[in-house]
């Protein structure tokens, strides 16, 4: 019983990040993604007392595949550059793979005032783009004396970038080329000695960048209440 009813917890997310995601927030309603889960909207109830707890579970969603995807990365020996530039290519691809991803990314445009401790997909993205660029500094895979604020703001937009750019409605294939000339271009100014230690393209495009040991240089670097339009 309780797995199947975690099945229809599942099917409920999914089935509501795909509404908000093809429709947005305020267009999705709550009969809409109960008949697109498949269930009555009693069990949607059962599970999910209002479309804002709903949305709250698709970011929950979108936010733990980002983190899986990190830790998977780097427990497997991906230095913190190369963790954070293969991320950005998790990204373009699950904006196309997975609706709970640009789901995520519409609700946070379409509702303000989020109160502390509700989950943020797009928060959790710039954080992960930061924590590993600011790794990569501690770990001496940056430029000295690069200016670090800039840096910091320069990678961040450009990653926030790649979501806009789906959202513009831009074939996968191109989006996924588009983040290797991105990072073509960024990793000269950001790394010191040649930036062809790191692997650029998707993974399975190329072989996986070195791990950590032999990207880092041997020198350590210096070291709101849910209001939605409706």
């Amino acid at each position: 019983m309780q797995e199947r009813s975690e099945r229809t917890r599942r099917r409920l997310v999914r089935a509501g990040a795909e509404m908000f995601h093809r429709n947005g927030y305020a267009q999705s309603t709550l009969g809409d993604i109960a008949r697109t889960a498949g269930v009555t909207k009693g069990a949607l109830y059962f599970h999910f007392g209002s479309k804002d707890e709903l949305a709250e579970a698709v970011q929950q969603r979108g936010a733990a595949l980002l983190g899986d995807t990190v830790r998977e990365l780097r427990a497997a020996g991906a230095s913190p550059l190369q963790a954070l530039v293969t991320t950005t290519h998790w990204l373009a691809r699950a904006l196309h793979d997975d609706p709970a991803v640009p789901a995520s990314f519409r609700i946070t445009k379409e509702c303000t005032g989020r109160p502390a401790g509700t989950a943020d997909f797009h928060l959790a993205w710039l954080g992960a783009v930061r924590t590993l660029l600011r790794q990569a500094r501690d770990a001496g895979e940056l430029r000295p004396g690069l200016g670090w604020e800039s840096a910091e703001s320069l990678v961040a937009a450009a990653a926030c970038g790649i979501e806009a750019l789906a959202a513009a409605g831009m074939p996968n294939d191109e989006l996924r080329s588009r983040v290797a000339a991105m990072w073509e271009l960024l990793l000269p100014g950001l790394v010191p000695g040649t930036a062809a230690a790191y692997a650029v393209r998707p993974p399975g495009e190329e072989p996986a960048g070195p791990p950590a040991s032999a990207t880092a240089p041997s020198r350590p670097g210096t070291a709101e209440p849910l209001e939605c339009r409706r």
